[in-house]
């Protein structure tokens, strides 16, 4: 059996920030931000409104509905976020009571970061093509508008990180002519401490410290430069990768969905690949970078716009910390 996509779901909050409203709480100003990512404004969780499951939820059903299913035909969740609704359990099995499960599906949680719909879709595939599972939900959601500085001390960070959830259902399928063609993922820890969080952690003892100085590593930490150089080269060569994998060329690819991190960083990938920047679709301007959710998000976007169709070869490629990276070569 092979492994095709069946159908796509996507979800922000309601409350738009733009630059100009990062302006008036940080030193900071639109050209700059756009220069330097692209971006143009973010959605941001409103308190008490939206939670990691809730938005989960809906892009779930909306992926559900668009596919005519019903919940208990999905046989198996696979989410992931980098900060859930519970320090534990991870959210996927809030997800399955959420939906309305009748009956008692497993879901696996991960924590792959930017790359991490890449590794969730490389997971549902090998299901699939053992036979274990025939249809499989996979979610990212995240909110990061709760964790990050929004001080001028954390701006390199805070302009950047949106909030927002995307689902997608893919299934077992004999037909040839939608398939994943191939996966890879790498990872390369020594980068570890370049784009992290530290803290809490189970290293510290008490967990959460209630007195004294606040903990800069409380809050997210990233080297930019270094961030930016590593995701050009490791993109690039992924897709390189999985185009040799299926004895294909970077010029067969049709469309490319690429991680919504910065606007500069997917060009300069297609320009090192000779794809055309017309073969891609970003949503990074508007919703800025939601990490786990923006793959689906943008592939979500892009079939609805007639961008992506089927029988299209698509290559989704992502690049995170850790470091980790992948990229999948499919017919959809």
């Amino acid at each position: 059996m092979n492994t095709k996509i069946l159908s796509s779901g996507m979800y922000v909050p309601n409350q738009v920030v733009t630059n100009f409203d990062l302006e008036k709480i940080m030193e900071t100003n639109d050209e700059w931000i756009q220069q330097r990512s692209g971006i143009k404004e973010r959605r941001w969780v409103e308190p008490g409104i939206d939670t990691t499951l809730s938005m989960a939820t809906v892009a779930s059903k909306q992926a559900l509905d668009r596919a005519h299913l019903n919940v208990d035909e999905i046989d198996m969740i696979i989410f992931g976020a980098l900060v859930t609704d519970y320090v534990f359990p991870g959210t996927g099995v809030l997800l399955q009571e959420s939906l309305g499960f009748s009956k008692t599906v497993p879901a696996l949680d991960i924590r792959n970061q930017c790359s991490g719909f890449i590794y969730a879709l490389s997971v549902a595939d090998a299901w699939i093509r053992s036979g274990m599972y025939k249809k499989i939900l996979i979610v990212g959601s995240e909110i990061h508008s709760t964790s990050i500085d929004k001080t001028t001390r954390g701006r390199d960070i805070s302009v950047l990180f949106g909030d927002g959830a995307g689902a997608m259902i893919v299934e077992a399928c004999a037909d040839e002519k939608s398939k994943i063609l191939s996966t890879v993922l790498h990872s390369e820890g020594k980068g570890s401490s370049v784009l992290c969080l530290k803290k809490p952690s189970s290293n510290d003892s008490p967990r959460i410290q209630i007195s004294g100085d606040f903990d800069l590593e409380l809050y997210p930490q990233m080297e930019g430069r270094l961030v930016f150089k590593n995701a050009v080269t490791r993109m690039s060569e992924a897709i390189l990768e999985v185009c040799s994998n299926t004895n294909t060329s970077p010029d067969d690819i049709d469309f490319v969905i690429a991680h919504q991190a910065n606007l500069r960083i997917n060009q300069m990938v297609l320009d090192n690949l000779k794809i055309p920047h017309s073969k891609t679709h970003n949503t990074l301007q508007k919703y800025g970078n939601t990490t786990m959710a923006t793959i689906p998000i943008t592939f979500d976007e892009a079939v609805l716009e007639g961008k992506i169709q089927r029988g299209d070869l698509v290559a989704l490629v992502a690049f995170g910390a850790g470091f980790t990276w992948g990229a999948t070569l499919l017919r959809y």
